[in-house]
């Protein structure tokens, strides 16, 4: 019996040495020669199954027998990448992923070229600026604000407006985060400017749900600006020169494992268009208009080490508007700014395991000064907040899992006024400051339940302190993908969020007065539960289409009634500041053509918005401001040929609402207005028709010079922006004639600019 057994233990360490092991060595990259990171990859091999996750460089390393091996290397938005090879020492390869759209891994649509916009699991949509530079703006540069507005769920604001409307939410419902930063004051004047250069922006992920428990703090949308982390190869300068502004992107590199991006914009109207209009200006009054705005990105990054990533990340914009009205004795001056700062160490832990940490700074500050005759007025305020952010990405049995903890230190003054020749001089309990801590721990997991049905799954602690007042609040993000085949799969998600920052709207159109006000004693968190379900389908090769519904309400939301400030004594915002709930739903539809000459698509949405405040409309219920029961959009760019390209945006909405008074009497021969239900008119429908026309002289890879003749509301259709009432009392004081007249801020607009890349 010995020879037998020692002959089997034989055979058992041969086979033992023979399955001998190697360690592959590998890095992904996109087709534009950038690192990417998180990447999922799969080896079988002898049967057996490893992972990998590819790390902040874009790389990965696993351990496996030798023999033949089969890698899959897949990614959100590009198509799945397959290889086999016969395994038998340590190998480094390089893998090189083309840009698609897809759902997950199991839904995939081929298409060689970028899209501008890629469908993500959950209804999400990711946007690649670059591929939507055709679609008509007004200044001829890409606007992500006015793109989203032509999405589904999102309420076209109008003009004058650079705010988010987003499934009946309010403006200050929305998150914009600058790579990881929060961005607090989100527009430059009247929304005519886009708020970032497009050229500094990678890509742009938009969550109408916020259904990532990584971010919290909004009762509505998340909107990711993702600038480019690409280190720089070689010198490269690109930007738009316009009648209006101008910008440029410097991409400097420093080493082979580091480099620098930096994007400026500038505009001149103050310089340049001001005083052209005042030369041939008879009215005195807009002889002294000015306004200018000036802003700027940076990124650096560098390879710190082969398993470590640096990124810095800055913002910082200036925006200033001055009005002087000799026939009143007025001057007043608006001043607004933002600066934020991003530091972020990418480390990768092991082959399986990957973390970031950041700090970050942000400010936001605007100022309003009027000077009349004997009488000055001042009302400022600010946002800042000093935070810190951690979060590790892992695998648990084959499940991504990504975990992580966030601080941030609030510091605030809602609005601080200063009086001088009144006999009310200072309000000190508006001038006070407001100090928050906010401290939060989230884990999201994305198992797969069933073969075609995935989930997300996340839950978000949220601990709030300012003063005496404290909160606890668990909120739970749920989203079902089901698969049926490869070309539909339908997604079902819940949603809880709170809020304890809040932005109060003090005026119609976009004149940055507004300010934030932090959750504290009398002035309650804000809170949010969604449902949404809809489907993913394609249609044809080109063709796919998105359909959806949703259900939100909404508890202790705040409403400012009276305008920028009140100057009395008894006045204090928390005793100002009213309280209510709301409640949204609708229906969504998109439907998008990827491909081909023609590319483009339609969005539509049917909703509804309403508001019950107790001290409002008699505690009734009352439709929204931006209750627009019908928001239809219609893109499309054409390709003629390689030297011309066309575009055309057709949007067509409901007008949004306002408080129109009913009836007028006298008291002592003085006219009385007289109000039935708040909120009881509403706008004119809102009709606009955009048309560019892109010639390129040049357009490759490295370089590209092309011309942008655009015009904004080509039809010069009249959409006015607010109705101011004239009325006119006859002599012996016993009629009434009111008269409604409608403001018109944009009527047809054309513009040129040169975009060039060398």
């Amino acid at each position: 019996m010995l020879k037998p057994i020692v002959l089997f233990c034989l055979l058992c360490f041969s086979n033992l040495f023979a399955q001998s092991k190697a360690t592959i060595v590998g890095k992904v990259k996109s087709f534009e020669n950038e690192n990417l990171i998180g990447v999922r990859i799969s080896f079988d091999t002898n049967n057996q199954h490893y992972y990998s996750i590819s790390d902040t460089l874009g790389c990965f390393t696993e351990e496996l027998p030798s023999g033949l091996v089969k890698i899959a290397v897949n990614h959100f938005g590009y198509l799945e990448k397959t290889l086999s090879f016969d395994f038998k020492k340590d190998t480094i390869i390089s893998i090189i992923l083309e840009k698609d759209v897809s759902f997950l891994k199991e839904v995939v649509i081929s298409n060689n070229k970028k899209n501008g916009i890629t469908n993500l699991s959950g209804g999400k949509l990711s946007f690649n600026l670059k591929e939507l530079a055709t679609v008509p703006t007004v200044l001829g540069t890409t606007d992500i604000i006015k793109i989203l507005q032509l999405t589904p769920g999102v309420q076209n604001s109008g003009d004058a407006n650079g705010y988010l409307y987003v499934r009946g939410g309010d403006p200050g419902h929305n998150s914009i985060l600058y790579d990881g930063t929060p961005i607090y004051g989100m527009s430059h004047l009247l929304g005519v400017f886009p708020f970032y250069n497009t050229d500094h922006i990678q890509e742009v992920e938009f969550d109408k749900s916020s259904s990532n428990a990584k971010y919290g703090g909004r009762l509505s949308s998340t909107t990711l600006l993702i600038p480019n982390r690409k280190i720089p190869s070689q010198f490269t300068i690109q930007g738009n020169i316009g009648l209006l502004a101008s910008q440029a992107t410097l991409s400097i590199p420093i080493s082979e494992k580091s480099g620098i991006t930096i994007s400026g914009r500038r505009t001149y109207i103050d310089e340049i268009i001001a005083p052209i209009l005042d030369s041939g200006s008879e009215n005195s009054d807009v002889q002294d208009m000015k306004y200018g705005f000036s802003d700027g990105n940076l990124t650096f990054i560098t390879e710190v080490s082969k398993n470590s990533l640096l990124t810095v990340s800055a913002f910082s914009s200036a925006d200033k508007l001055q009005i002087k009205d000799t026939n009143l004795a007025l001057y007043t001056s608006l001043k607004w700014s933002n600066l934020n700062i991003s530091p972020t160490l990418f480390t990768k832990l092991s082959s399986k395991t990957s973390m970031s940490n950041a700090i970050y700074y942000t400010r936001y500050t605007n100022e309003l000064n009027m000077e009349q005759s004997t009488i000055q007025m001042g009302v400022s305020s600010f946002v800042e907040d000093f935070g810190f952010a951690n979060s590790i990405n892992y695998l648990v049995k084959e499940t991504p899992f990504e975990s992580g903890l966030q601080y941030v230190y609030h510091n605030l003054q809602p609005q601080k006024i200063q009086i001088e020749n009144l006999s009310t001089t200072n309000n000190t309990e508006q001038n006070n400051l407001i100090k928050a801590n906010e401290f939060a721990v989230f884990t999201t997991a994305k198992p797969k339940l069933l073969d075609n049905l995935m989930a997300e799954l996340g839950l978000r602690i949220n601990y709030y302190n300012s003063g005496a007042k404290s909160y606890l609040h668990f909120q739970p993000r749920v989203v079902l993908n089901y698969y049926r085949n490869r070309n539909l799969s339908f997604y079902a998600s819940y949603n809880r969020q709170n809020q304890y920052l809040n932005l109060i709207t003090t005026s119609s159109v976009g004149i940055p007065t507004d300010f934030w006000i932090a959750s504290s004693d009398g002035i309650p968190a804000q809170s949010s539960n969604e449902f949404a379900l809809g489907s993913n389908q394609t249609i044809s090769k080109s063709i796919t289409s998105l359909f959806g519904a949703f259900y939100r309400s909404m508890n202790h939301l705040l409403e400012y009634p009276y305008g920028v400030t009140q100057f009395n004594e008894i006045s204090t915002l928390k005793n100002d500041l009213l309280e209510g709930k709301g409640k949204a739903y609708g229906l969504e539809m998109m439907l998008k053509k990827n491909n081909g000459k023609f590319k483009g698509w339609l969005s539509y949405t049917l909703s509804w918005s309403n508001r019950n405040f107790e001290k409002l409309n008699n505690g009734n219920t009352y439709y929204a401001k931006y209750d627009r029961r019908h928001n239809l959009s219609l893109v499309g760019t054409y390709d003629l040929n390689s030297k011309w390209n066309f575009g055309v945006t057709q949007i067509f909405s409901s007008g949004n609402r306002f408080t129109m008074p009913t009836s007028w009497y006298f008291i002592n021969n003085n006219p009385v207005k007289e109000y039935s239900e708040y909120n009881n008119a509403q706008m004119p429908n809102y009709i606009r028709t955009d048309f560019s026309v892109n010639y390129f002289f040049i357009k490759n890879a490295k370089k590209e010079s092309a011309l942008n003749f655009s015009i904004y509301n080509t039809f010069n259709i009249e959409n006015p922006i607010y109705v101011v009432l004239n009325v006119v009392v006859n002599e012996n004081k016993d009629s009434v004639v009111v008269k409604p007249e409608k403001k018109v801020l944009y009527r047809i607009l054309p513009s040129i600019s040169w975009r060039f890349k060398f």
